[in-house]
């Protein structure tokens, strides 16, 4: 509840019932005297009384020296006018209670109140904009061209998407230019893509560019405590938009309101379905000259009911994915507007090494590197901070506090420094960027590979290489250690090479003895009305024939990193010796120290490191956006 309206209200309550209470009262004036009806008839009789004043049975009387009594009497009062009469008072009559207007206040002010109260929170339980009454009204907010514009050079990296909505701008300048020839516009464009990607700029964008009315809301926003308030509010919105026309209705997160109907166990949300029938019955009931649009978007439209994506309805679905490295960099270069840069900064090196992040996640990068030069005390931010930054968004922030061993320490340069030298090694692999032992987030220590440029698949040897890579920090450990000391270490190693091989085995054919054959369980939800138990598509016999192929492609790769390692053991010692002086080595000063030149670090804060893309820590750590591209 708002402070302030909460406070508002206890102010009018405060002086309401100081005013009841000051007029149920009776009209008591400061200086009055209260006597009891003895002594007032005493001073009657004594001639003392010069004023009287009566209101029902209350009698105010003032003596000879200008002082005031109260009393009161008996509901007859014809024997004390007699009195007062014959003494010569001066007699006043007023009615009791005061005036007929106070009186009718008096009584009728409880009843106002408790209507006062209801209504106050009313308001409050539907948002106070719209009345006491207003629960079917629609919560669309319209922005016109004049307010916030957004037009399609505000947005950057989904060429594609553009262009799709593009022709949509055309028709709402000029519908007769499609009209003419019986063209008719699609009535919705439902935009899928995953959080961050820009959906509601674009969706910003079209009204900007075609300079038209933009109704936003939510598709949280028509469901309502109240049965039935949602389909009134769907009814509200177009009425409203025809209004309006030619206009533009974004509805964002339409999942909220356009599931599945009749999913789940125990039957859907009944309010939530008339508010999607009423939503299907509009988009696909107006007259198809009125030049009303409806833009919708989500990241889940394997949730949304098929009523919903049939012609007629949302005709055409705009995907709006990742952007790719030349999207990043006009993203990056977007949100560097108002950031002070340095002259080192590569935009485009910085682009290459964020492989999988969205918008939301570039600006949350530029925002990260602007507040580590902040807390630096520059002025301006250089291509390190940038850096740092991309290291913290995806592995964590450093945690040089943490008290390790010199044991642990050692094992952690040995694990990475194996990572390392099969990553240089093996026939198909990303350039190695970065090693460092130093823990971040829940990683004591990683390798980071900087792909040459997006990669959207891999073939049979990238695979193999990167079982090899994944397995080297346990072999490493076997090797330089024993098996007796062999840690733990390696447990999302090992996780993240099982999930690669039985994909694999049982996804992409990569496995003689079953074929190019899928074998896995129903993946269905259940909530969105399939299947409630999970049927199994494959036989027992089938079932151990794939650990098996997974077990010997995990185990090719542990075997393949073994002998690398055991013949380039005297390149592991250097490396990890490395590791334990500088904490950090970047991918040119591995290579160097392969040929024997150690780095040169007086002039490391000048040098410009690419950005990591794959990370392959010693401990279980969230994996960075894009890492691992899933194969074709």
């Amino acid at each position: 509840m708002n402070l302030r309206n909460l406070a508002i209200w206890g102010v009018v309550v405060v002086v309401a019932l100081g005013l009841y209470s000051m007029v149920a009262g009776g009209s008591r004036t400061a200086g009055v005297s209260e006597i009891s009806y003895s002594q007032l008839l005493n001073k009657v009789g004594n001639g003392d009384v010069k004023k009287a004043e009566i209101a029902g049975s209350r009698v105010e009387i003032t003596d000879g020296g200008g002082k005031i009594f109260a009393t009161t009497t008996p509901n007859n009062q014809d024997e004390l006018v007699k009195r007062l009469e014959a003494k010569g008072a001066d007699i006043k009559v007023k009615p009791p209670g005061g005036s007929p207007l106070v009186g009718f206040f008096v009584q009728a002010l409880p009843i106002l109140l408790l209507i006062g109260v209801w209504i106050f929170f009313m308001r409050q339980m539907q948002g106070g904009a719209r009345g006491a009454m207003g629960f079917g009204k629609s919560k669309a907010r319209m922005l016109t061209e004049n307010k916030n514009r957004v037009t399609f050079d505000d947005v950057a990296g989904v060429d594609e998407a553009k262009e799709e909505l593009t022709e949509i701008v055309d028709f709402l300048k000029d519908p007769q230019k499609f009209q003419r020839l019986g063209g008719k516009i699609p009535k919705g464009a439902l935009m899928v893509g995953p959080p961050g990607t820009g959906k509601t700029l674009l969706g910003r964008a079209v009204a900007g560019e075609a300079g038209v009315p933009f109704f936003y809301i939510s598709g949280s926003d028509f469901v309502e405590m109240f049965v039935g308030v949602g389909a009134s509010r769907v009814r509200d919105m177009f009425e409203q938009a025809k209004k309006n026309s030619p206009c533009i209705i974004f509805i964002d997160e339409i999942d909220a309101v356009g599931r599945h109907r009749g999913a789940g166990l125990g039957g859907g949300n009944d309010e939530r379905e008339q508010t999607l029938n009423q939503l299907l019955v509009e988009m696909d009931g107006f007259d198809p000259n009125e030049a009303i649009i409806v833009i919708a978007s989500t990241n889940r439209p394997d949730v949304l009911d098929p009523a919903l994506l049939r012609p007629g309805r949302f005709d055409r679905q705009v995907v709006v994915p990742n952007p790719d490295v030349g999207g990043r960099e006009r993203i990056l270069r977007v949100h560097m507007k108002n950031v002070p840069l340095a002259a080192d900064v590569d935009v485009k090196t910085i682009a290459r090494g964020t492989p999988g992040f969205s918008g939301a996640d570039l600006a949350n990068l530029v925002n990260e590197a602007a507040l580590m030069a902040a807390r630096k005390n520059r002025r301006m931010v250089l291509h390190r901070d940038f850096e740092d930054a991309k290291d913290k968004v995806m592995m964590g922030a450093e945690r040089r506090s943490m008290a390790m061993s010199e044991d642990e320490k050692r094992l952690t340069a040995y694990h990475e420094g194996g990572h390392a030298l099969v990553a240089l090694t093996v026939p198909s692999a990303d350039p190695v960027h970065k090693a460092t032992i130093v823990p971040r987030g829940r990683a004591l220590g990683m390798v980071m590979q900087l792909p040459e440029g997006d990669r959207y698949s891999m073939d049979y040897v990238q695979m193999t290489s990167r079982l090899a890579i994944m397995m080297a920090g346990r072999a490493a450990e076997e090797i330089i250690f024993g098996k007796d000391k062999i840690t733990a270490g390696a447990s999302s190693d090992i996780q993240a090479a099982t999930s690669l091989a039985r994909n694999m085995v049982t996804r992409w054919g990569y496995s003689d003895e079953l074929g190019t054959v899928a074998y896995g369980d129903n993946q269905e939800e259940v909530f969105l009305g399939h299947s409630v138990a999970r049927t199994q598509n494959v036989s027992e016999q089938t079932a151990q024939k794939i650990d098996q192929e997974v077990r010997r492609l995990v185990q090719g790769g542990l075997d393949e990193a073994r002998r690398i390692l055991t013949e380039r053991r005297a390149d592991l010692e250097t490396l990890a010796k490395s590791l334990l002086e500088y904490e950090t080595l970047s991918g040119d000063e591995i290579i160097g120290l392969m040929k024997g030149v150690l780095p040169n670090r007086e002039d490391a804060e000048a040098k410009k490191p690419a950005g990591p893309a794959v990370a392959v820590p010693i401990t279980p750590a969230i994996a960075p956006p894009g890492a691992e591209p899933n194969p074709a």
